[in-house]
């Protein structure tokens, strides 16, 4: 899985920022939309909404040194919804569909962003880059993740009103929640709350 700063600022309906680590690169492409019920979370509408987008994942990109065409966010949304019913299919411990898992691995054959390392010991990635990079660069952090030692930690969110999805790279494998501050608070304020009603 590609390394990097983790994490994303995500904002509820009701406002409330909040930070949510998916633990992989490819679960954080899940954030921008999806298929069915999460199409109303569709953030990636022209090519500029990519770009711009990956500047917030764990990629940190320049959108000034990235070219991002309609084939190129179309390639994004699809890999993104086949993603989603993959890692769906992993946390119900079901065989991810065959023809999701071939969107992924097409995907994969691209050619990916080239690392760089830098003289402080940091590291960037050699520009100018392509849309299609980005795409062959997640898809390969998921062929990554599903093969790995963390593929049976793929989670969802234990919110009943939640349905983020990470990866479980805590040491004892018992992550809930996407964010503690977000669902496990109120999942503990809940809990509090039937305690303390009467009867």
């Amino acid at each position: 899985m590609t390394n990097g700063a983790s994490g994303l600022t995500l904002t509820t309906p009701e406002g409330t920022r909040y930070r949510f680590d998916p633990g992989a690169l490819c679960l954080e492409l899940l954030t921008t939309g999806g298929p069915g019920v999460f199409a109303r979370y569709e953030v990636l509408h022209r090519p500029d909404d990519l770009a711009g987008w990956l500047a917030v994942s764990r990629l940190r990109l320049d959108p000034a040194t990235v070219t991002v065409d309609a084939d190129d966010l179309a390639a994004a949304r699809r890999l993104r919804d086949a993603l989603w019913r993959v890692a769906q299919a992993r946390t119900r411990d079901e065989a991810p569909p065959a023809a999701d898992l071939a969107v992924v691995n097409d995907a994969a054959a691209g050619l990916p962003l080239s690392p760089q390392a830098g003289p402080d010991g940091s590291r960037s990635w050699r520009t100018p880059l392509t849309g299609a990079q980005v795409v062959a660069t997640f898809a390969r952090d998921a062929v990554d993740l599903l093969t790995g030692p963390y593929a049976a930690r793929i989670r969802e969110c234990g919110a009943h009103d939640c349905q983020l999805v990470f990866v479980d790279t805590s040491r004892p494998g018992q992550r809930r929640w996407c964010a503690m501050e977000r669902c496990g608070n109120r999942q503990k304020a809940r809990a509090l709350r039937s305690r303390r009603a009467p009867g």
